[in-house]
């Protein structure tokens, strides 16, 4: 299990903490998200603890990047179904963050946060509940991650950036990834010198320049002033919002905020057809390498037998995790470990999640089935479409198109998805 940290926290005797450029760095990594976008797969668990790649979780690009930089002083803010991440976490020690002094520290629910008593909280109020903790452990930089996209980055190549230039705020910025609405995503436009003299939070008309990627650096000693400032500003009772409601266009409107480019791959894989596509990706080799020697992507892991693919099965173009039986089709698909797919079974383009079984006839197709789900009749996502089934759900009719199968929900012939009014 993670460490909890209601004290506060330091870095150890003589204030000795992780320095870039001699500079004293805190990561915070904001992993509290509802996910609500992802419907179904964050039913039950926090979206940072979604599996990726079969055996990988989503938190594990930012931990796994958070250790290559150099930088092993990581706090973890977290507010939703917190045992599905903290069963993950196990003390860091994966990412070589179980330290005696530093390392990773997990942050409980701020009282205003979990209760609901700031209307329109967001991860800004996050900062803002923090910044006591954060003050204690007298960082010159903050570095501020999410925990739920796919990319690796070196954050000391962008600190040193964000130094150079003198920025309160370094916004790392990247080109809007294909398939993807720049609405989603916070819009940038920049000087030739790398300011960012305009910014737009999720705006109903994009500005057609880059996109953040919601990794963030700051001059500590600016971040919190701007918090305080911005609090004293806001009304009682209510939030502070996310970054791009308020903080960050204060730093742009003071002329303080600079971009860093992220050349590389990135995708924000908050909805399922971005989660599905960000699979078809690994598998056609757009996406990161996971086990680049240089820079692999570590993870925590129970061990298990090797898959098992036994004989007359067939399998295409997929990833195969431990412990998998399989005797029927795979063709383009992630099956993660444990995962059953039997004879006369056919799975194509498909993501299966830890422990699914796909019975004897079935077929899924354009299709995320999550964990102990049962799957005994056709599920297909249709030509543009992606069916999503519920952990432990047992699917004995036929689902077709964007439909969403609550969590250990028994779908037979004749059941409907169920609206928020149910």
């Amino acid at each position: 299990m993670a460490r909890f940290s209601t004290r506060s926290l330091s870095s150890g005797p003589a204030g000795r903490g992780t320095r870039v450029a001699g500079k004293k760095v805190l990561v915070l990594i904001l992993a509290g998200g509802k996910g609500e976008r992802l419907g179904v797969l964050t039913q039950e668990r926090a979206k940072p603890a979604l599996t990726f790649g079969g055996t990988y979780r989503l938190i594990d690009f930012a931990l796994s990047n958070c250790m290559h930089s150099g930088l092993p002083d990581v706090w973890v803010l977290e507010e939703y179904q917190l045992h599905t991440l903290n069963d993950h976490l196990t003390n860091g020690r994966p990412w070589d963050l179980d330290r005696t002094y530093g390392g990773l520290e997990v942050l409980p629910p701020s009282p205003d946060t979990l209760t609901g008593a700031l209307e329109d909280a967001g991860n800004a109020d996050a900062l803002h509940a923090n910044r006591h903790l954060i003050r204690s452990y007298a960082p010159d930089v903050v570095v501020v991650l999410s925990a739920d996209h796919v990319y690796t980055l070196d954050y000391a190549e962008v600190i040193r950036h964000h130094l150079k230039v003198g920025a309160a705020v370094t916004m790392v910025t990247t080109d809007l990834p294909g398939g993807e609405d720049a609405s989603r995503f916070g819009n940038v436009q920049v000087t030739k010198g790398g300011r960012v003299k305009r910014f737009a939070y999720k705006p109903e008309e994009p500005l057609g320049g880059p996109i953040t990627t919601e990794v963030f650096v700051y001059d500590a000693p600016a971040l919190l002033r701007t918090l305080d400032d911005l609090r004293a500003a806001t009304p009682a009772g209510k939030g502070l919002g996310d970054f791009g409601h308020a903080l960050i266009p204060a730093f742009v409107k003071a002329k303080t905020a600079h971009a860093y480019t992220l050349d590389g791959y990135w995708l924000d894989v908050g909805l399922p057809g971005a989660y599905f596509r960000a699979h078809q990706d690994l598998l056609a080799g757009r996406s990161v390498r996971l086990d680049t020697p240089e820079w692999p992507v570590l993870s925590s892991s129970i061990p298990r037998m090797p898959a098992r693919i036994a004989q007359g099965a067939r399998v295409e173009d997929s990833l195969v995790s431990y412990g998998c039986h399989v005797q029927g089709r795979v063709i383009r698909s992630v099956l993660s470990p444990g995962v059953t797919v039997e004879a006369g079974a056919v799975v194509e383009d498909a993501v299966i999640l830890r422990d699914a079984t796909i019975r004897a006839g079935a077929h899924v197709r354009r299709a995320i089935v999550d964990e102990e789900a049962v799957i005994a009749a056709r599920v297909d996502g249709g030509p543009d479409g992606v069916a999503v089934i519920g952990a432990r759900a047992h699917i004995a009719a036929p689902v077709k198109g964007d439909t969403q199968v609550e969590p250990g929900r028994r779908w037979r012939k004749g059941s409907r998805p169920r609206t928020e009014d149910e």
